[in-house]
């Protein structure tokens, strides 16, 4: 579904109902006053009425959609957007559909070149790449409001036995499906990633170290039940996975960062692995355990 959002100053009925021709797209019109809360409506495509009036919206900000100016083309605009362009006279349907269409286009190919570039082909969740911008941002909040950030990395026990007993392909599969496991769990503001090869790496948002626990111990239950048969077994293939829990902020009077955050998590991994696996450890409770 296409967001398309004019800004203008007053209703702007007949442009709405040339837009609305368009398939899979919603039309509303907008105060162009109101083009610096952008974010709110999250549009596809701005059209902005006058460029003169929005002038001070485009210099303060940097939009991440494409926008299509009414009027007169102005060499000397600045535009910090994904793509713009200029038409006289949105009354010239055929024309106006057209530059709409190409600017509409832009933004799916963008979206898609981003999605492609963060998610990880074999699962589908989210990369490192993905990651560690996601986390960077994630510190800064809770930093800022005070609130608590926890880090699990999981990781599959005894992988390697799988892609030898049954080739890479039931390994693959033994991914997929517990992707699809965790991911059926987690919350809407929750981020999860393949961190590696049978490693995924789930950042909870204003999430106690507790609460992490919690979560972990209960996903670790759930892939302890799995029924995983590979092709031709008569039994089910015993499958585990171990999970190491950091907590932002994890020591005092440290300066912490979304690689810090991550180390610390797969130290608490590490000592899971080293308990005999199908554990899931707090970094906080590693040197009162060992």
């Amino acid at each position: 579904m296409s967001n398309i959002v004019i800004y203008s100053t007053k209703p702007m009925p007949e442009m709405e109902a040339v837009l609305s021709e368009i398939d899979d797209a919603e039309v509303r019109t907008v105060d162009i006053a109101k083009m610096k809360d952008y974010a709110v409506i999250n549009p596809s495509l701005m059209i902005v009425t006058d460029i003169e009036l929005a002038n001070e919206a485009l210099m303060t900000n940097k939009f991440p959609c494409p926008m299509l100016f009414i009027g007169a083309v102005k060499k000397d605009a600045t535009v910090r957007a994904e793509g713009y362009d200029f038409i006289a006279d949105y009354k010239n349907t055929d024309e106006f559909i057209v530059r709409v269409k190409a600017l509409l286009k832009i933004k799916e190919i963008k979206d898609k070149l981003e999605r492609v570039s963060t998610t990880d082909e074999l699962t589908g969740l989210h990369n490192r790449k993905y990651l560690q911008e996601r986390l960077e941002e994630e510190i800064s909040r809770s930093k800022r409001y005070g609130t608590k950030l926890s880090c699990i990395l999981f990781d599959i026990d005894f992988f390697k036995v799988v892609n030898d007993m049954y080739g890479y392909e039931w390994g693959d599969i033994l991914l997929k499906n517990i992707a699809n496991k965790l991911d059926a769990m987690i919350r809407r503001e929750d981020i999860l990633t393949r961190y590696g090869d049978e490693e995924f790496l789930l950042v909870l948002p204003n999430t106690s170290e507790e609460n992490a626990f919690l979560f972990g111990e209960r996903f670790r239950r759930e892939v302890e039940k799995m029924e995983f048969i590979p092709a031709g077994e008569e039994e089910a293939h015993k499958v585990t996975i171990s999970g190491g829990i950091s907590t932002y902020p994890c020591m005092p009077d440290v300066e912490e960062d979304a690689n810090t955050v991550i180390r610390y998590a797969e130290h608490a991994l590490y000592n899971a692995k080293h308990r005999g696996k199908n554990k899931i450890i707090q970094f906080s409770q590693m040197n009162l355990e060992m």
